[in-house]
């Protein structure tokens, strides 16, 4: 793939649940919330620099490309389990980013059969993801992918925007392709405005 720097690692919304049943339960530092059809609640970020090109992660122990996502805790907003993965993730902050949107519904993948855990409780078939599209609005030298006592990252890099629903892993995909389309008019404005205020 042409165009793109590669970095390494060295060292309000609300949740409206309604009538939906949800079920929760410890998963590592956060409790995960489960709907009653068996998909994880969770968040997906697309972090977009001036030029109009999206932040791309290599999973450590795993040769996919993909963008920042983590569940939703108890008692979280999704904008709070944005913010929090954000930190965890690639080490940014609230200040440092710009919220251009959201998905305005849920996005659903089924994991594939050899990646359910078929003895947890309560069992996960996927996952339910707002997808937040932001802007770094701070130096891409804040970007740190260390953060986290396990981090999910080990190299990362700016890419097209399009390019991200072909290099993720198979089941991801389509996801992908619902999230970018419905945000990319988002974008598109945010870079006519820039263009123009240019002197």
């Amino acid at each position: 793939m042409r165009g793109f720097t590669s970095h390494v690692l060295a060292s309000s919304l609300h949740l409206h649940t309604n009538t939906e049943q949800i079920s929760s339960q410890h998963y590592g530092f956060q409790n995960m919330i489960v709907d009653e059809q068996g998909y994880r609640l969770n968040v997906g970020i697309i972090l977009v620099n001036d030029a109009g090109r999206v932040f791309v992660g290599r999973r450590i122990g795993h040769d996919t490309w993909q963008f920042p996502q983590g569940g939703v805790g108890e008692g979280e907003s999704p904008e709070e389990a944005m913010t929090r993965e954000l930190d965890e993730e690639i080490g940014l902050m609230a200040e440092d980013i710009e919220i251009l949107g959201c998905t305005k519904h849920w996005l659903r993948y089924r994991l594939p059969k050899q990646y359910i855990r078929h003895n947890q409780k309560p069992l996960v078939i996927g996952q339910k993801q707002k997808w937040f599209l932001l802007k770094l609005i701070s130096s891409e030298q804040k970007i740190r992918l260390d953060v986290s006592e396990s981090p999910e990252f080990d190299s990362w890099r700016w890419t097209d925007y399009s390019q991200p629903s072909k290099d993720v892993i198979y089941f991801k995909q389509q996801v992908y392709r619902q999230a970018l389309k419905e945000l990319k008019p988002l974008l598109k404005e945010t870079i006519e405005q820039q263009e123009m205020s240019l002197p």
